[in-house]
């Protein structure tokens, strides 16, 4: 028995150094193996984007012109040592999904070909998973590339990248993969992701315009904290509460919603604008989504001011809304339907000398139940927008069933409230009869 005992401690001592041995193995080969990424035509994959394939030491260039596909294919060269970069000077090529910030010109040729475009390496995620380095670039070189000849950059050889070159915008999506599947299939799990994905962003938006603390739900706290280098959670939660209560109103419009899976993660990217009492502006927003206990939550978050345009169109953004929600008011108007009516009004709504939602409809119920309107016309409507949101005033014609008439202007103050709008206040002048 003692003999056994010595045995069986001796294997133990062997076999646990050996375990060891092999987990390390098993993840330096995990490492060395890196990203396989998955490219699927979806709705919201982006009409244009870069895969870079570090295993086969290429570049392809999608375009999505029903259906998604690759338009051309260029050798590349990536970081000396195999691998998803991990820390500064580790001379590995980062995997996942990354954005072209600035074009730099006047540099070494022989190193760069003169030309080099940055990615946004490290992102939120990255530095989620306390990565480090920088100045990972897309470039050329001043003579022929050869495999994994870079410290950790993707170059090119000068002839190809000055083909590319005009698509590398701001914001231009780049996927960097150890693999990249370039069947393009339609993944089923990958296309329901993004439309809950798709889901969760115009939710966020519409609780950012509703001014609701439930935003906060769609956030992964910790995760946060940690990928973002300028706050908090605590202190985004803390900003967010301060000027919900100060402000208002608030109106966040998005536009042209794109997302593609990284590795371990989703990054959803779209045009904001923003708009309150205090301040207007507008750019290009980054989500990025990891999954938590069965739910999509944002990990972190990139915003880059631009100027999209959206700011100057911004009423004929808003126009098709406000005509529906302007239209459905009068149905309930001319229906004399007080319960339908009042619901187009703040709480605090005023109308004439009366000053809440509840005295106006307090007000209607007493004049329809005598007097039941019959015809409400409003012609001509304009908006513009004013320090408590949006402007409408109109011609407006009414009748009731006792045979009175009338007509005028009406003027409309609205605010946003999450996905629609309320009237916050109503002014009346007549013109005639």
């Amino acid at each position: 028995m003692f003999f056994s005992k010595i045995n069986y401690r001796a294997s133990l001592a062997f076999a646990i150094p050996l375990v060891l041995l092999l987990m390390l193995v098993s993840v330096q080969t995990g490492l060395a193996e890196g990203w396989h990424a998955d490219i699927s035509d979806m709705d919201t994959t982006p009409h244009s984007f870069l895969a870079i394939d570090k295993n086969k030491q290429q570049v392809h260039v999608l375009e999505k012109h029903s259906p998604l596909s690759i338009s051309a294919t260029y050798p590349c060269t990536t970081g000396q040592v195999e691998g998803d970069k991990q820390i500064q000077d580790d001379l590995k090529t980062p995997e996942g999904v990354y954005f072209v910030g600035q074009k730099l010109t006047a540099l070494d040729f022989d190193e760069y070909g003169g030309v080099a475009y940055t990615l946004n390496y490290p992102n939120p995620v990255d530095r989620l998973r306390q990565k480090t380095g920088y100045g990972i670039w897309i470039h050329a070189k001043g003579h022929e590339i050869s495999p994994r000849e870079t410290r950790g950059c993707i170059a090119l050889n000068l002839q190809d990248l000055e083909r590319i070159g005009d698509t590398l915008i701001f914001g231009y999506p780049v996927t960097v993969a150890h693999q990249v599947d370039t069947s393009l299939a339609r993944n089923k799990q990958m296309i329901a992701t993004a439309k809950i994905l798709d889901q969760q962003v115009k939710a966020w938006a519409n609780l950012w315009s509703a001014r609701s603390t439930q935003m906060f739900d769609l956030y992964h706290g910790n995760s946060y904290s940690l990928a973002q280098t300028d706050e908090t959670f605590e202190h985004f939660t803390s900003t967010k509460r301060s000027l919900f209560e100060r402000l208002p109103w608030i109106h966040t419009i998005i536009t042209d919603i794109n997302m593609l899976p990284g590795p371990g993660y989703w990054v959803t990217w779209f045009n904001q604008f923003y708009r309150a009492p205090n301040l207007t502006t507008e750019g290009v927003r980054r989500l990025y989504w990891q999954e938590k206990d069965g739910k999509w939550l944002i990990v972190g978050m990139e915003w880059e001011p631009r100027d999209l345009g959206m700011s100057a169109h911004y009423l004929e953004f808003i126009e098709p809304d406000l005509t529906e929600f302007l239209e459905n008011w009068r149905l309930a108007w001319e229906k004399g339907n007080v319960e339908e009516y009042s619901k187009y009004y703040a709480a605090n709504a005023t109308q004439g000398k009366l000053h809440s939602r509840q005295a106006i409809a307090e007000f209607k119920k007493t004049l329809w139940s005598n007097k039941h309107p019959t015809t409400v016309t409003l012609n001509g409507i304009r908006l513009a927008t004013s320090s408590g949101g949006i402007q409408a005033d109109m011609e407006q014609i009414y009748k009731d069933s006792s045979g009175y008439k009338d007509k005028g202007i009406k003027t409309l103050t609205l605010q946003p409230s999450g996905d629609s709008w309320v009237i916050t206040r109503e002014e009346w002048q007549a013109t005639g009869k």
